[in-house]
């Protein structure tokens, strides 16, 4: 019951994250059925192709074990061994171009699923897989409920396919057994290839159904709950708890670096109370006025209050102040555009405190 409910909570689709190390621990999807279809291909084309010419040479050298076996020395360990080996090489001539194939077949049909790769996750002994529990489950859950209707549908599709054809060539098969026996191989042979291309027929549609079964039961395990979806972007991002209170204090350090800098201004510009500016110019190096603070709101009446408390000049410019508020930065020099608007400022209050003083 738990089970059941833990996968109903899992309602968002796997993250990148997750397939990524899903496929690295290689849990990929991968049909059995391909893989049993390709060695049924495999085996017909052995029958086609390989058995008919092999079984004439494994005939031909069995014969002379059939027609002649006093024929053989067997007197020592070493007459015994020969034999054997002659009947492992009949056999293996036989043999050797159908398991090529068959082999062949297994690795083109696991390839055409996933990329082949060497994981060691999956021969490592995990409790899981010898737990009585465990095996329960497997039998008699989802995967294993699914595995018995595809074991179902191929033994019943396997016996209708196999008692058809039987039935349609009971004649021949009769007529075969009191004709000449050298005409029974080839016949059976051909009874095999019918057999077995009608079986491949029949679980193709069981072939498709199981690959894309396969696919979407592999990416329903893989579904995530909201919180782990909100856990992995934790773990991917950062707690946004912890990186908002890592911004509110570096924010709070640069207001006050740059409110410590404002007793340096030689010049405050406001608009009047939403905007302030503070600006530094060095009158013996010249150049352009470097930006010492700016901010808006209750950091701009601070600016002037600062500014107002050392005596600092404060300019009202509500258009130029907005102008420049969003084309500067802190501890960067103002941009050329307003070099002309700035200096005429700056050589007013020059003016004016040196008439001032005089």
């Amino acid at each position: 019951m738990s089970e059941d409910n833990d996968k109903e909570s899992k309602t968002e689709e796997a993250s990148e994250k997750k397939i990524s190390d899903a496929v690295e621990k290689g849990n990929i999807p991968f049909s059995k059925e391909a893989t049993l279809f390709a060695s049924l291909m495999g085996i017909l084309v052995s029958l086609s192709f390989f058995a008919g010419p092999q079984s004439a040479a494994l005939t031909q050298g069995l014969a002379r074990f059939i027609d002649n076996p006093g024929g053989f020395r067997l007197t020592t360990s070493e007459d015994a061994t020969n034999i054997l080996w002659m009947a492992f090489d009949v056999g293996a001539r036989f043999l050797l171009p159908i398991v090529i194939v068959l082999s062949v077949a297994g690795v083109v049909a696991a390839l055409a699923q996933n990329t082949p790769r060497m994981v060691g996750e999956r021969i490592r002994p995990q409790w899981s897989r010898v737990s009585p529990m465990g095996g329960w489950k497997r039998l008699f859950g989802r995967q294993g409920q699914m595995e018995f209707l595809k074991s179902l549908f191929k033994f019943g599709a396997i016996s209708l396919v196999c008692g058809l054809l039987l039935f349609s060539g009971q004649d021949s098969i009769t007529a075969a057994l009191s004709s000449d026996p050298v005409l029974v191989p080839s016949m059976l042979l051909g009874l095999a290839v019918r057999l077995i291309s009608a079986v491949c027929v029949a679980t193709i549609a069981l072939v498709g159904v199981d690959l894309v079964w396969s696919r979407l039961h592999w990416k329903a395990e893989l579904r995530m709950t909201k919180q782990e979806v909100k856990d992995e972007f934790k773990q991917a991002e950062g707690d946004p708890m912890v990186k908002a209170r890592i911004r509110s204090i570096a924010q709070e350090r640069a207001r006050h670096r740059m409110m410590n800098a404002v007793p340096r201004a030689s010049i405050v510009l406001a608009n009047p109370t939403h905007y302030a500016i503070a600006l530094y110019y060095d009158r013996q190096k010249g150049g352009a006025p470097l930006v010492l603070a700016k901010g808006t709101d209750l950091i701009a009446l601070k600016i002037r209050s600062v500014a107002e408390s050392h005596g600092i000049p404060v300019v009202e410019d509500r258009a130029l102040v907005r102008a420049m508020y969003d084309a500067i930065e802190v501890d960067q020099w103002i941009p050329a555009e307003f070099y002309r608007p700035i200096a005429k400022i700056l050589y007013f209050i020059y003016a004016r405190g040196k008439n001032a003083k005089s």
